[in-house]
């Protein structure tokens, strides 16, 4: 059994999220020092890590470590419903998980099932990069936005001179460029170029819940799985991409 509470329920929101732009359902631990959950979305083509430590928790009383599956799906539309300035609890009851708004002597609860999960998707992909990338949330997403202008895949590119992020359809092009100088690149430290082309409904599937003046940081390496990660009210979330491997 656990129950914990945060201070602002509109920020718990913004952390789930990161989630539901992933997977729908998926099994959340609840251990002593945090939420943490690994997920793979249903293609088998992303993985999303999520933890989100006991600090972030007003109060947070958990025993022994549970494992409870939850439609996030669900549980991100309910706590839409959060007004400014309530706080949010949610607790187990038994085979439910309770959620509760309250502000004062305004209350207000919702209950959701326990469902039975598999054990999850294991452990995270042990992947070393050779280009690490830092940009803002708004710059990436910004990119992406173009990007799907003209294609469904683009390639992301980094190399000493800067980051490229490049895209092709049946009649138009985009080349974006970020020298290495440039204000929009937060950090660039390439040991070996790098280049993998990735689809791009999954980058902006990722993406969508970072901060628009949070940090985003990619980790590249050619035709390997891309690693973004961001931090969202207090969670971190790392996500896993593979890529598309050309035939030529």
């Amino acid at each position: 059994m656990f129950r914990f509470v945060i201070e602002d329920a509109r920020r718990f929101k913004s952390a789930i999220d990161s989630i539901v732009s992933l997977i729908d359902e998926g099994a959340l631990d609840v251990t002593p020092a945090g939420l943490v959950l690994k997920a793979m979305d249903p293609s088998q083509i992303a993985m999303v890590c999520f933890s989100m430590p006991k600090a972030a928790f007003v109060e947070y009383e958990v025993g022994d470590a549970v494992r409870v599956g939850l439609n996030f799906d669900s549980l991100s539309k309910i706590l839409a419903r959060a007004q400014g300035g309530e706080k949010l609890e949610v607790a187990q009851e038994e085979n439910k998980i309770a959620i509760r708004f309250y502000e004062g002597k305004h209350k207000r609860s919702f209950k959701i099932p326990v469902l039975e999960m598999p054990l999850g998707a294991g452990r995270e992909p042990a992947i070393a990069p050779d280009s690490v990338v830092k940009m803002l949330g708004s710059t990436f997403k910004g990119h992406l936005r173009d990007a799907a202008l003209v294609s469904t895949h683009v390639s992301l590119q980094a190399e000493e001179a800067g980051f490229k992020m490049e895209g092709h359809g049946d009649s138009s092009d985009l080349m974006v460029e970020q020298e290495k100088d440039s204000p929009t690149l937060i950090e660039l430290k390439v040991t070996q170029p790098s280049r993998a082309t990735f689809p791009l409904q999954y980058l902006e599937d990722i993406s969508k819940a970072c901060p628009e003046a949070a940090p985003l940081t990619l980790n590249l390496k050619t035709n390997a799985p891309l690693k973004v990660e961001y931090e969202v009210e207090g969670a971190k979330l790392s996500y896993y991409l593979a890529p598309r491997i050309d035939s030529d």
